[in-house]
């Protein structure tokens, strides 16, 4: 996978999360008043095999923006949008991980309340 390719996958996953946080947006009766928290997306394999900083495809995922978090996992944050509500945060980073496991990464939304 070249850069440019993987750039584009980001891209398209940003998409599917900015879409479903509007639809999730609408659905919460045009309002972001709700339970405040955090949503995330952990990426762990890319075709099977595991994401590592020393990896060339752990190399691209760090050249495209995306960082590891402590645990050295690869991690999304607020993908698609940027307010509190907790609903529809979650609603965006599953459409994010979604479109990732599409493209053959193994890829998780998680979430907490704040």
């Amino acid at each position: 996978m070249k850069l440019t390719e993987l750039k584009n996958i980001i891209a398209e996953a940003e998409e599917a999360a900015d879409k479903a946080a509007q639809t999730a947006y609408v659905r919460n009766g045009n309002t972001d008043w709700d339970a405040c928290g955090f949503a995330w997306v952990n990426i762990y394999e890319h075709n099977g095999r595991r994401l590592d900083g020393r990896t060339k495809m752990g190399r691209l995922m760090k050249s495209a923006g995306v960082r590891q978090d402590y645990t050295r996992a690869f991690q999304v944050w607020s993908p698609g949008y940027g307010g509190q509500s907790i609903s529809i945060k979650e609603a965006a980073a599953s459409a994010y991980a979604a479109v990732l496991k599409q493209h053959g990464f193994t890829a998780y939304a998680g979430s907490r309340l704040d």
